[in-house]
């Protein structure tokens, strides 16, 4: 009798599971880099960054772990131009960057400031900054992610700026091969900054080829307490 009530009788119902916590991501940090359309020579000097007008963007965020273009003349692309870049740039906790501070928000600030926006207010560690306040001289990207890394950029801001001429003559593929080259100048940048966070150190060679550390103190937190980021 017992097995025949069996078969009538419902089935347990399961408990749903437990949603999975969701990992924390912890502070956004973008690392940014960007190309110009033009080299100093053409815009009267590097007193006048601001003219050189950006070509391509890119910027890789913590939170979804992936590169963003972004194109100076967004219209053409259909893309995503100058406003969403800086507003993807204020919605950092921090941006990091190389020579961020004295090139690359240069040429954009026109645009952000079109917006009553300015560039310096967004917290930002600029890796040839820090370099500078410890050793007094500047320093190339270069050196500091082949010594440290092992690994130097693709290519370098001329070629990008031939391979942007190519694009306005009709050469639709160049403006891949700079944002190709773009993104690298990021991965770089970003590797080289986790690089000195988790260890505390970075090297370079000094001017007579001698392998040299610079000591360094990376953490985020301890960035965005300083009041002279």
């Amino acid at each position: 009798m017992s097995d025949q009530l069996d078969l009538f009788s419902q089935p347990p119902v399961e408990e749903p599971a437990p949603p999975k916590p969701q990992k924390a991501k912890g502070p956004r940090v973008l690392y940014f880099d960007l190309e110009t359309q033009k080299s100093a020579d053409e815009v009267g000097g590097w007193g006048n960054i601001k003219d050189m007008l950006m070509a391509v963007g890119v910027v890789w965020d913590s939170h979804d772990e992936k590169h963003h273009v972004y194109y100076g003349e967004a219209e053409k692309k259909e893309g995503k131009g100058y406003t969403d870049l800086i507003d993807h740039l204020k919605s950092a906790d921090l941006v990091v960057g190389f020579n961020v501070i004295g090139f690359d928000y240069t040429v954009i600030q026109g645009a952000a400031s079109q917006r009553h926006i300015d560039l310096l207010d967004i917290p930002t560690f600029d890796i040839l900054v820090d370099f500078i306040k410890q050793k007094n001289h500047r320093i190339k990207l270069d050196n500091l992610a082949g010594c440290t890394l092992g690994t130097k950029k693709s290519a370098d801001g001329l070629a990008s700026l031939k391979w942007w001429k190519e694009y306005l003559g009709g050469d639709a593929g160049k403006l891949d091969q700079i944002v190709e080259y773009c993104k690298q100048d990021v991965n770089v940048t970003r590797d080289l900054f986790l690089f000195g966070k988790d260890h505390g150190y970075v090297e370079y060679d000094g001017r007579t080829g001698q392998r040299l550390r610079l000591d360094v103190d990376w953490t985020v937190e301890t960035i965005l307490k300083s009041p002279h980021r």
